[in-house]
C-alpha cells in the first residue's frame, strides 16, 4: 500500500495561528488534496543544546508559547508535532519517512534561520519538494523596501519612514475552519511529539522567579486588545516619557510577543491604525507606538541589506572602534554588581524578569561601551541574547550599535548618567529598592550614591559598601571623558582611512 504524502509547516518565530499566511498555505494545500488525502504535519524543532543557548526566562516563554499553539491547532483539529534535534540532520530524514510533498514555512532574516532554510533548500530540491515561504514576521518586507532603495540600506530612520511610505499593508488573515480527521496522521495521538516540560529540557521551574509575563499568542492577543481599549493613552503615549524605572511597565511590553511571532506585528499595525484614525489628534513616529514599531521595521531592513550585521568587524555600516577587554567588569555589568545602584538594578531586573523598559536598555548600555566601561557592544549583545525575552536578532544588534555610537547614532559625547537619569523619574529611588535590596535602607540622597555615604550611614542601613555591596568599579564623572576622546580618536582614524579608500579624480 502506498504511503500518505505530508504537507509540513514548519513553525520558528510565527508561534501563531492568526495572520499566518504560511501555515493557510499548508492547510489549503491538504484541503485541496483531500480526495487524493495528505496528512498535516505543523513541526516546531527544538534544538538539544537549547538549554545552553537560551536563557531561562525566555526558554519558559518559548515552552509556553508552544503549550498554547498546541493547544490553538487543536481547535482546528491538528496539533503540533515537537521534533528534538537539528533541523538541517531531522528534517531530510523526515521528508522520506513522511513522503513530504510540501514544506512552508515563515521568510526570515535571523542569520541562523537562513542558514538553515539554505541547507533545506537543497535537500528539498533534489527530493522534489515544493516549499513555499511567506513574509508574515513585519509589517514590511524588508527586501521589497531595499529594492526600492536600490538596494542600499538606508542608514537614517527618517530614509526608512520615506521608503514605505505609501506601500499598502495587507490585511491580516484568519484560520478558523478545522481540518477533517483524513488529515491526522497515524502517530497524531503519539506522546513521542508533545511539548516537553522545562523539567523534561533540565531546568527546575520552581527556582525560576514567578512569571510576569506568560508566553502564547492568547496572552499576545489579550495584551493587545487590552492596550488598544485604552485609546486616549495610545493617542498620547510619547516613548521619552514613559518611565525606565516605574515598578510596573510604562509600556506595552508586546515585544515578547511579537519577536517569537505570537503576536503579529502587522495585526498590532492595523490596530494601532484603528485607533489613531478614530482619533483628532495622536502622537506621532518616532516617539509614538506607531513609531516603535516602525523602529522594529527599520532595525529589520537593516539587518538584512548588511552583511556581518551582528558584529562589527566585516560590518559596512558599524564604526569599527578599538574596545577594551576586561571579564571582571563584564561579569560585574551582567550580574549587577557595577557598584552604580542604578545601572545594578536594570540588569537585575532584566535577569530575573527577562524585560526592561527600552530606556534602561539604553542606560545600561551606554554604561558598558561608550559611557563607562569601554567594552564592546558584541559582548553586551551576548548577554541581552541571554536574558531577554524579547531577544530579536537584527534589533538586538541595532540597538547596540546605537547606544555604542558604533552606527546610526553618532552623537557619542552624549552620554547617560548612572545617577542624574535614573533620578528624573526616580526621586526616591523605589526601583533600585525593589531590585537592589541591599540598599533598601538608604536615605534617599544616598540611593543612587552610596559611596557619598558616611560609614556611620552604611553602617546603620545595614549595608557597608565593599562588604554588602560592592563599591563602584568605575568613577564615572572620570571616565566617561576619558572614553570620549577614545571615541572622537576612533572616528577621526576611520574616517581617515574612508578617504584613503575613495577613489582619486
Amino acid at each position: 500500500m502506498a504511503k500518505v504524502p505530508s504537507v509540513i509547516h514548519w513553525f520558528r518565530l510565527d508561534l501563531r495561528i492568526h495572520d499566518n499566511l504560511a501555515l493557510r498555505n499548508a492547510i489549503n494545500e491538504v484541503r485541496q488534496a483531500e480526495n487524493r488525502k495528505h496528512f498535516l504535519r505543523p513541526v516546531y524543532v527544538i534544538e538539544p543544546d537549547i538549554k545552553n543557548k537560551v536563557g531561562e526566562n525566555r526558554l519558559r516563554f518559548l515552552i509556553q508559547s508552544l503549550q498554547d499553539l498546541d493547544s490553538n491547532l487543536r481547535k482546528l483539529n491538528t496539533r503540533l508535532f515537537i521534533l528534538r534535534g537539528t533541523a538541517t540532520e531531522l528534517l531530510p530524514k523526515l521528508f522520506d519517512k513522511w513522503q513530504v510533498k510540501h514544506l512552508t514555512s515563515q521568510l526570515d532574516i535571523d542569520r541562523d534561520i537562513v542558514l538553515q532554510d539554505e541547507v533545506i533548500d537543497e535537500v528539498a530540491e533534489k527530493k522534489d519538494i515544493f516549499i513555499v515561504r511567506r513574509v508574515q514576521h513585519t509589517v514590511y518586507d524588508v527586501h521589497s523596501v531595499l529594492k526600492k532603495n536600490n538596494g542600499a540600506v538606508p542608514l537614517t530612520y527618517q530614509k526608512f519612514l520615506s521608503l514605505v511610505t505609501g506601500i499598502q499593508v495587507k490585511d491580516t488573515i484568519e484560520i478558523t475552519k478545522a481540518l477533517s480527521d483524513n488529515c491526522k496522521p497515524p502517530d497524531f495521538d503519539s506522546k513521542d511529539y508533545d511539548v516537553p516540560s522545562l523539567e523534561d529540557l533540565g531546568l527546575d521551574e520552581s527556582a525560576l522567579n514567578p512569571c510576569k509575563y506568560p508566553g502564547g499568542e492568547t496572552e499576545g492577543l489579550n495584551r493587545l486588545n487590552m492596550y488598544m481599549a485604552k485609546k486616549q493613552w495610545v493617542c498620547k503615549f510619547e516613548k521619552p516619557n514613559t518611565s525606565p524605572n516605574s515598578i510596573e511597565p510604562s509600556t506595552t511590553v508586546l515585544s515578547p510577543y511579537i519577536s517569537h511571532g505570537c503576536l503579529s506585528a502587522k495585526l498590532f499595525y492595523h490596530k494601532l491604525k484603528e485607533v489613531e484614525n478614530g482619533a483628532s489628534t495622536h502622537s506621532q513616529p518616532p516617539v509614538s507606538l506607531m513609531g516603535q514599531l516602525m523602529w522594529r521595521e527599520f532595525y529589520y531592513t537593516a539587518g538584512a541589506g548588511t552583511k556581518n550585521f551582528d558584529k562589527m568587524v566585516g560590518n559596512p555600516v558599524c564604526t569599527q572602534i578599538p574596545w577594551g577587554k576586561n571579564d571582571e567588569h563584564l561579569k560585574a555589568w551582567a550580574e549587577g554588581q557595577t557598584g552604580y545602584p542604578f545601572v545594578d538594578a536594570i540588569m537585575r531586573q532584566l535577569k530575573q524578569e527577562g524585560w526592561i523598559h527600552h530606556l534602561a536598555r539604553h542606560m545600561v548600555a551606554c554604561f558598558l561601551t561608550r559611557g563607562d566601561l569601554w567594552i564592546s557592544w558584541e559582548e553586551g549583545a551576548k548577554v541581552f541574547e541571554d536574558y531577554l525575552l524579547d531577544y530579536d536578532w537584527s534589533l538586538n544588534a541595532g540597538n547596540w550599535m546605537w547606544l555604542s555610537a558604533s552606527a546610526f547614532f553618532y552623537k557619542y559625547f552624549r552620554v547617560y548618567s548612572p545617577v542624574a537619569f535614573g533620578k528624573k523619574t526616580d526621586k526616591e529611588g523605589l526601583f533600585i529598592r525593589k531590585y537592589v535590596p541591599e540598599l533598601k535602607k538608604y536615605p534617599t540622597e544616598y540611593i543612587y550614591e552610596p559611596w557619598k555615604a558616611p560609614k556611620s550611614v552604611q553602617t546603620t542601613a545595614g549595608c557597608v559598601l565593599g562588604v554588602d555591596y560592592p563599591k563602584r568599579i568605575v568613577d564615572h564623572d572620570k571616565i566617561h571623558k576619558e572614553n570620549m576622546q577614545k571615541m572622537s580618536a576612533a572616528y577621526k582614524l576611520n574616517k581617515e582611512k574612508k578617504a584613503m579608500k575613495r577613489p582619486h579624480t
